[in-house]
């Protein structure tokens, strides 16, 4: 006989951030995203990599207890899972729910891969304009060159975007 019960594998959350439908096999780089020495100590993360997915097929998601997160991560998290959602937890509910919003104009998030762009040399943060959601692809302000995020290094992230 079959158990149509539906189970959590992880445990729920008082209150903080879920960022669900991440695509499978880019949770630990959102993880990178999330994490800075002074935050380790004090989030509470909870990680679920390649869990069955209705819609999806698979995904992964994160669960940070007592934080919500900053226009800048999320911005972020935008560019590696533009289909991502957020859910706000308090007191155990769901308050909130939206998908990431990839913005239109990307600043001082990414390095500009072009070594002849005047952003490798000097002291001015990256302009970036977004050319297409799906699949990310974005155009420098500078160089006018056209990029595809996994050809991109996240600013304050080591390594580039890997899928």
């Amino acid at each position: 006989m079959m158990n149509d019960r539906k189970t959590m594998k992880v445990d729920a959350i008082r209150n903080g951030t879920v960022i669900d439908h991440i695509p499978a096999g880019r949770g630990l780089r959102v993880l990178e995203i999330l994490e800075s020495e002074e935050d380790q100590q004090k989030d509470l993360i909870t990680i679920g990599l390649n869990l069955i997915s209705g819609a999806y097929g698979r995904k992964d998601i994160i669960k940070i207890e007592n934080r919500e997160l900053t226009v800048n991560e999320v911005n972020q998290i935008a560019l590696i899972a533009p289909e991502a959602t957020l859910n706000i937890i308090r007191d155990f509910e769901v308050t909130e729910k939206k998908t990431v919003e990839l913005p239109e104009k990307i600043e001082g998030l990414m390095h500009c891969p072009n070594p002849n762009c005047v952003t490798s040399d000097e002291t001015i943060h990256t302009r970036l304009l977004r050319v297409s959601r799906t699949p990310v692809r974005l155009r420098c302000a500078y160089c006018e060159r056209v990029f595809n995020v996994e050809e991109m290094k996240l600013v304050g992230i080591s390594g580039k975007y890997e899928e």
